[in-house]
């Protein structure tokens, strides 16, 4: 496939970027900064672009057939990831590119009493403003009905660790081992994140992977 990639200089999106490329994709990475893209690969292609800017977000996608964003405001204003997904919608529309997965927050996934896990007392107070901007992101996409996205959740934790292709999926809940706890390496997320790519198993729908 040609995919079109947001965040590739991120801790997630640069697994996501090496993952997509090992498989044999052609990837252009559209980045704020192509200093930090330390990979060169005859299958990838740099742009420097705004995710921000929906006109120059329908050039950048143009003629491909996926895009995959990981973009993260950081230290920013945590609403900038609700506009950046706005300008995201429209640029693909304009840009006729349908097909579109969004890397999420895991805070909008139900726990067993029904309780979305960012409203739960014990979630850390640091990230609530950006779970809550990623809540909303995903609020607007399920009313979305032109786009063909998928909405990934990670686990509760994910860090860096290894690559196993072991991990167990879910949708809306989540998932967790036997003594409670749900993590996942960003390696072994990347790996979900491209076989939905591949498969296309949750179009118009969300997604988890948890160890």
């Amino acid at each position: 496939m040609k995919i079109a990639l947001y965040g590739a200089t991120g801790n997630i999106g640069r697994r996501i970027l090496k993952e997509a490329l090992n498989r044999g994709h052609m990837v252009t990475a559209i980045v704020r900064d192509v200093k930090k893209i330390d990979t060169a690969h005859s299958n990838l292609k740099v742009y420097v672009g705004d995710i921000l800017d929906q006109d120059d977000v329908s050039r950048k996608v143009k003629s491909h057939n996926l895009v995959i964003s990981a973009y993260g405001s950081g230290s920013d204003d945590p609403q900038l990831v609700i506009k950046a997904y706005q300008s995201l919608n429209q640029g693909m529309k304009n840009a006729g590119v349908k097909r579109l997965i969004l890397v999420g927050g895991a805070g909008s996934l139900t726990i067993a009493s029904g309780m979305e896990l960012v409203d739960t007392p014990q979630f850390p107070p640091a990230w609530k403003a950006g779970a809550l901007a990623h809540r909303d992101v995903l609020r607007q996409y399920r009313k979305e009905e032109e786009l063909e996205w998928t909405y990934a959740s990670p686990a509760a934790l994910i860090e860096p660790g290894n690559r196993t292709g072991k991990f167990r999926w879910g949708t809306e809940q989540l998932v967790t081992d036997q003594e409670g706890n749900s993590k996942i390496s960003m390696e072994d997320f990347a790996i979900a994140i491209l076989d939905e790519a591949e498969q296309g198993k949750h179009i118009r729908k969300r997604f988890t992977v948890s160890y």
